[in-house]
């Protein structure tokens, strides 16, 4: 593949809801360029961008694939994304990288939930974007029901329909193009080759309706031929032609096109498209790229995608990390369409290559030079919000676990491990099920780690309700020297603090010596926990009397009467069980507020109230954190995929009395279990 120039490359990130065929349209793409000699399909295994073992499975794109296609002396660097919420990650950091979104959209199904979501993001970054109306050969395709849905959904949009379908469903053959006056009748056999002919006397008025709508959304994107449009003048073609590519650029006029991926149907119009007004890449001051993806490949090892914003980067060059402040020498550059590499020379200015093996460069990092450092803005990734607890399914693959997490998180910005010190669980979360499920997979496939995953276990604790004083006395004799220890404590609630602990003891009772046994045997009870093993918090133990033998008295002695006195007291103390209570924030469109609000009633929330933002509506809540475990599987479910929501610890509150009992039998049948 050759080098090219700037104004002849094209970033398009391709995007749109999972199975509206953007890896089939980036199939057909190859296929019609001439890079591919057929044309494969997802239903089969074997696409060119869906190529993990974890795609071919499941028959999803995961992973964004960079797939180049060469048209016309231009080269299209085409980002095929997941159309899943599971892996938004992905899209963003495409998105990060590309001057234009192309956004596919079935025409059966409409506009979808994550198309609408990814609407939003590029409507935010102002984000030029073209559609492309996909399966108009099935049954029920309809691009003017398509083109209303959009409009009525986006009503400061301007839409411009630059096609028109020859024929419907199975008997779609083709498009009337309104920007060349053609009529474009594809083969039958999905060869993407076509005859162009007049237009048909029945499109006449469609074609002039659809040049009028163009002509007001894209006459602002050229000056001369905005002062003829607003002096009534008639555009010509030329005129459109020419205020169209700068009125894209501009976010001015979206343009819609249609066809079929399947019956490479209108592809090779789609390229011709991108290739004429797709914007350039966008270029800045000093030499630098964009690290925007990174890849664990068992054989090849950690894979960096860079995108190049200005200067040319070749093997062996040093470059600096502005991020870390390291320096280390770039690899063999190669470009990459799908798995298969093709090395290069020189990866120029807006394009976007692969290197292998750098150590010192993360997802999101910028290279540049050392003399001249510059840090380009990085990546936001969605933040995960399901948890799972995780452990090898073989004993002793601990450490070989915690390495291949290490290089998934290097892979995957929207993966967290953690470890919850107080249940002693190692935490995965991600952002969704379908996400954990492919980390699981790819565990096992990529590391040979074989890992089990279930729901964390809650951070209860427990406390007192009730002040006691109690005995605590610890006495052994067994020849030579016994074991001699003997405490009154007074245990108290106290939720000021933790733990607390004092002494009132006169007149040498209990020798100064052994106080820290007599607190160390506490904290040790203490972290046991009463009801259901959980730690106790919010008390105070005052140690006030009891007795020592001169020879038999020893610092373990007192800490076992210690703990003899803490566990008589606790069961006389009202033990109580704690939950942990988080403060949520749900963000969601108002039609489903009232779902969404009963649904947190229903999990013995506390909704403190709703503020408008946009479009959306914010509901903050105080919740108990078991309520809220699998809380992102049902947010999704009941926003169809629009709700989003993040929580944060508040404090501890009292199990309401009449769940209690039942929790902590399950708590405890838990613990043994």
């Amino acid at each position: 593949m050759k080098t090219y120039e700037l104004a002849n490359l094209r970033n398009v990130c391709l995007i749109g809801h999972g199975g509206a065929g953007k890896t089939s349209l980036a199939e057909a793409f190859l296929f019609t360029s001439g890079a591919t000699n057929r044309l494969g399909k997802v239903s089969d295994g074997n696409t060119v961008s869906d190529y993990l073992p974890e795609e071919v499975k499941h028959k999803i794109s995961i992973s964004t694939s960079l797939i180049p296609v060469e048209w016309q002396g231009v080269k299209v660097n085409v980002l095929d994304t997941p159309g899943y919420s599971d892996f938004m990650g992905e899209v963003m950091s495409a998105l990060r990288v590309s001057e234009c979104g192309l956004l596919t959209i079935c025409g059966v199904s409409g506009l979808e939930v994550q198309a609408e979501i990814i609407w939003d993001i590029m409507e935010d970054r102002k984000l030029p974007r073209v559609i492309f109306v996909n399966k108009l050969d099935r049954e029920n395709a309809n691009l003017d029901k398509v083109l209303e849905q959009l409009r009525t959904t986006y009503p400061q949009a301007r839409f411009a329909p630059l096609q028109i379908p020859i024929g419907q469903e199975a008997a779609f053959r083709g498009v009337v193009d309104i920007l060349t006056d053609k009529a474009y009748y594809y083969e039958e056999n999905g060869s993407g080759k076509y005859t162009g002919k007049e237009i048909p006397a029945e499109f006449a008025d469609e074609v002039q309706i659809l040049k009028e709508t163009l002509a007001e959304a894209v006459a602002e994107g050229d000056d001369e031929v905005l002062e003829k449009y607003l002096e009534g003048e008639p555009l010509t073609n030329e005129d459109l032609v020419k205020a169209l590519k700068p009125a894209l650029a501009q976010s001015l006029v979206v343009p819609v096109l249609c066809g079929s991926a399947f019956k490479n149907i209108g592809i090779a119009h789609l390229l011709d498209f991108l290739a004429a007004y797709a914007p350039e890449p966008a270029t800045i001051n000093e030499k630098a790229a964009l690290i925007f993806k990174t890849l664990a490949d068992p054989y090849v090892g950690k894979m960096s995608f860079l995108r190049v914003y200005r200067g040319k980067f070749t093997a062996d060059t040093l470059v600096f990390n502005a991020k870390r402040g390291s320096e280390e020498k770039m690899g063999q550059p190669f470009y990459l369409r799908g798995k298969t590499q093709e090395n290069v020379q020189t990866v120029g200015v807006g394009d976007i290559a692969v290197v292998a093996k750098m150590q010192e460069v993360g997802t999101g990092e910028t290279l540049c030079a050392k003399d001249k450092p510059v840090e380009l803005e990085g990546i936001e990734f969605p933040e995960p919000t399901l948890s799972v607890t995780i452990e090898p399914k073989s004993k002793g693959d601990e450490d070989k676990l915690s390495n291949a997490l290490t290089r998934l998180a290097e892979e995957d910005p929207t993966i967290r491990v953690s470890k919850n010190t107080e249940t002693k669980e190692q935490i995965l979360t991600g952002l969704g099920e379908m996400h954990l499920e492919i980390v699981l997979e790819k565990l096992s496939r990529k590391f040979g780690v074989g890992v089990s995953m279930r729901v964390p276990r809650v951070p209860y604790r427990e406390t007192f309700k009730k002040s006691v004083q109690v005995e605590g006395k610890h006495k052994k004799q067994s020849g030579g020297h016994g074991q001699y220890g003997h405490v009154w404590i007074r245990l108290e609630p106290n939720e000021n603090s933790d733990f607390e602990f004092t002494e009132e003891v006169f007149g040498g009772a209990v020798p100064r010596q052994y106080f820290p046994a007599v607190e160390k045997g506490i904290r040790e009870a203490m972290a046991e926990g009463i009801l259901a093993g959980y730690p106790v918090t919010g008390f105070k133990v005052c140690l006030y009397d009891g007795s020592y033998h001169s020879v038999d008295s020893s610092e373990m002695a007192f800490k076992l009467a210690a703990i003899l006195a803490f566990k008589k007291g606790s069961e006389l103390a009202k033990p109580v069980l704690l939950e942990p209570i988080v403060d949520v924030e749900v963000r969601v469109p108002e039609v489903f507020m009232g779902d969404v609000i009963g649904d947190l009633n229903s999990k013995r929330g506390r909704v403190l109230g709703m503020e408008a933002d946009g479009k959306y509506q914010v509901i903050k809540a105080h919740v108990p954190q078991a309520e809220m475990m699998r809380y992102a599987i049902d947010l999704k479910s009941l926003t169809q995929g629009r709700g989003k929501f993040s929580l944060s610890f508040l404090r501890y509150e009292e199990v309401p009395a009449k769940i209690c009992d039942s929790l902590v039998n399950k708590l405890k049948a838990a613990q043994q279990g």
